[in-house]
């Protein structure tokens, strides 16, 4: 819920977020500015910001500012929120009340301290009078009008600005996760081959060579991708057209209309004597990664949910499992020291927020390892934890002990699912165990009829053959 009277919120991922209508569409509703923070205060500040650069020049979006650094001279600033710039009729100062500069001093080096985020446009000579000029040139696309949002004014901008744009705009949208995903799709996909291209020059011959290309000879080794990689190129491309068709751009053709067909590879899962052979296993080794082996067996926890599982999630007494984190390696954006790290976030989604009943023998098999313990699950510590990778190769060897063949760690999960489905659950209380969206996620993907259920419901259809 917002704060009275303004719109300031507190995300489920614990950080807020705040709006501020910077314009009117033509069609009906309103532009908006985001700023987000760790703390209510921060975001105000943010917002307040954002209130001071209206009054003067133009918020610029991130996908632009470089564009208009570079043309007036300038090097890339700090950053504002939000990527906003400070743009002021050139030779004239900016007069802010005590509070105002007090609040922009905090975000912006000022003009005598290094001048590197308050921009003079135009130079001063350029522009008799020291007006701001009708529009801004910009190197990758259209001139832009001072004093609005900047991507509402593309003009016939490219598909590789939109691309750019559309990215911006999603950061604090989504995961870190998922912003790396779709930022190396578009570097190392669709810019390289279609970021000069305009709208008007993408029709469905162009889209499906450039499909085709991709799932024959790109990828490492040129070799082709894969379906699900193609898919999601695609998939990021009707994305990028349908934010260029909120400011009157995109294709003359429906996007939707051209697929890429994918061959479904079903996941393997374990047998019930496999599955028997892996619990005997794994409930004999005092590693705490072999517990956690155990625990995603018998519940359906992902991965990452393991690994972000701590000791007092698991309430004993009621007998359930609370899902409330997951932790993943992403990749890190700009940082030639790090290329990855290791995050703990909120789950999936928010159906992946779940809590799930322990049955009575794995609930047995807590309690005698508990003993007191809190922290992670699979080290007993409150800093230390084991890593995604890690806790797969681990998973490797558990299935050499067992001498069991190499199948993946999400198999465990999908084993769950099988064998819930082989005892009768319904199809709605698996999804929700789960953590799925809908229960034709469940169906379509999880659950894996054996040859001893096919056999079994087959045989229901002797009871007919019997009465005729």
């Amino acid at each position: 819920m917002s704060r009275k009277g303004e719109n300031i919120y507190h995300r489920r991922d614990g950080r807020w977020e705040g709006r501020r209508i910077v314009g009117k569409k033509e069609g009906g509703g309103y532009h908006f500015r985001y700023a987000y923070g760790k703390t209510y205060r921060e975001v105000k500040e943010k917002l307040s910001v954002i209130r001071i650069v209206e009054g003067y020049g133009a918020a610029a979006a991130e996908g632009d500012r470089q564009d208009i650094l570079q043309h007036a001279g300038k090097k890339q600033p700090a950053g504002l929120p939000g990527g906003i710039i400070l743009f002021i009729p050139a030779g004239q100062s900016v007069d802010l009340t005590g509070e105002q500069a007090g609040i922009l001093e905090k975000y912006i080096r000022t003009a005598q301290g290094g001048g590197a985020q308050i921009i003079e446009w135009p130079p001063i000579g350029d522009t008799a009078g020291g007006q701001l000029p009708e529009k801004v040139p910009s190197a990758n696309g259209p001139a832009v009008s001072p004093g609005r949002d900047l991507q509402a004014d593309t003009g016939t901008g490219c598909i590789g600005d939109y691309a750019r744009r559309w990215l911006s705009s999603i950061r604090h949208q989504v995961k870190e996760s998922s912003y790396m995903k779709y930022r190396n799709l578009i570097n190392s996909y669709i810019l390289p081959e279609l970021e000069g291209l305009r709208w008007s020059e993408l029709n469905r011959e162009t889209l499906e060579l450039f499909l085709n290309r991709l799932r024959s000879t790109s990828g490492r080794k040129k070799q082709g991708l894969s379906p699900k990689t193609v898919s999601d190129i695609l998939s990021v491309i009707r994305q990028v057209s349908r934010y260029a068709g909120r400011y009157g751009e995109g294709p003359a053709f429906d996007l939707s209309s051209v697929t890429v067909k994918r061959e479904e590879s079903e996941t393997p899962i374990l047998t019930r004597e496999e599955q028997d052979r892996l619990c005997r296993s794994l409930r004999s080794d005092p590693d705490d990664r072999s517990l956690g082996e155990l625990v995603s067996v018998n519940t359906g926890l992902r991965l990452g949910e393991v690994c972000g599982l701590r000791w007092e999630d698991i309430s004993l007494e009621d007998q359930t499992i609370s899902v409330r984190r997951t932790m993943q390696r992403v990749q890190v954006a700009d940082d030639p020291e790090r290329k990855t790290e290791v995050v703990v976030t909120e789950p999936k989604s928010r159906r992946s927020a779940r809590q799930i009943p322990i049955p009575d023998e794995l609930a047995k098999i807590l309690a005698s390892r508990r003993r007191g313990r809190g922290g992670y699950l699979l080290t007993g510590s409150e800093t230390a934890y084991v890593e995604p990778r890690a806790l797969e190769r681990h998973f490797a060897r558990s299935l050499q002990d067992a001498g069991i063949r190499n199948v993946n760690f999400h198999a465990l999960r999908h084993t769950f699912a099988t064998r819930c489905m082989e005892l009768g659950f319904d199809v709605k209380s698996l999804s929700a165990l789960l953590g799925h969206a809908n229960v034709n996620i469940t169906l379509n993907r999880y659950v894996h009829p054996s040859m001893e259920m096919k056999r079994k419901n087959m045989q229901k259809l002797s009871e007919l053959l019997a009465v005729s």
